[in-house]
């Protein structure tokens, strides 16, 4: 295929950065690109500029490049619409991979646009770009049950259950994201959505 068929797109993992908050239910966007950047052997390096870690590379007809912004989740538009600038790119262009408790953990659901649905990445990047109309890879965390804060319920670790499939689960959203650069967004949609959890 001739270079000039190349397009880029960026996929952008939610999450917060530092130990801290690396294997908890708010980092699933996160975990996810880490995995795709991992099978497409792709290495992530610092980028001041847009304060975020960024890894390059090419997967089929995509010139893809694998964000992960560090700026918190309540400012993780800001990262994105500062790379949409400098990459002259538009919100069609980008793909987001975020946790969503309105999902039963192991579910996916893609969308091609809507509201944030109060998660504050979702939020976030919506104000900075002044459009909904973006797509994005939920991946289901469950909800809380046992009365903790929201805040507090995607803040905290995996538990032993959610642990002994959480591998099973990035990869399926891996396998999405990678049916996403290769088949029409309707056909992956009809297939994800489907209501089934590992």
């Amino acid at each position: 295929m001739a270079d000039e068929a190349v397009q880029p797109l960026v996929v952008i993992g939610l999450g917060n950065p530092g130990r801290r908050y690396a294997h908890t239910r708010h980092n699933l966007g996160f975990l996810v690109i880490e995995e795709l950047a991992r099978q497409l052997d792709l290495s992530f390096k610092a980028d001041s500029y847009l304060n975020s870690l960024i890894a390059k590379g090419k997967s089929g007809r995509w010139a893809v490049d694998l964000l992960l912004p560090q700026t918190f989740m309540n400012e993780s538009g800001w990262t994105v619409r500062r790379y949409l600038d400098y990459y002259k790119m538009a919100a069609a262009q980008i793909i987001v991979v975020c946790d969503d408790t309105a999902l039963k953990f192991g579910q996916l659901r893609i969308r091609s646009q809507g509201s944030s649905g109060g998660h504050n990445g979702l939020k976030s990047i919506s104000m900075h770009l002044g459009t909904h109309e973006f797509i994005r890879l939920k991946m289901g965390v469950g909800s809380n049950e046992v009365g903790q804060p929201l805040a507090d319920y995607v803040l905290s670790d995996f538990n032993s259950a959610e642990t002994a499939v959480l591998d099973e689960f990035i990869k399926n959203g891996v396998a999405a994201l990678k049916s996403l650069m290769t088949e029409p967004l309707t056909h992956v949609m009809n297939r994800v959505n489907i209501k089934l959890t590992l």
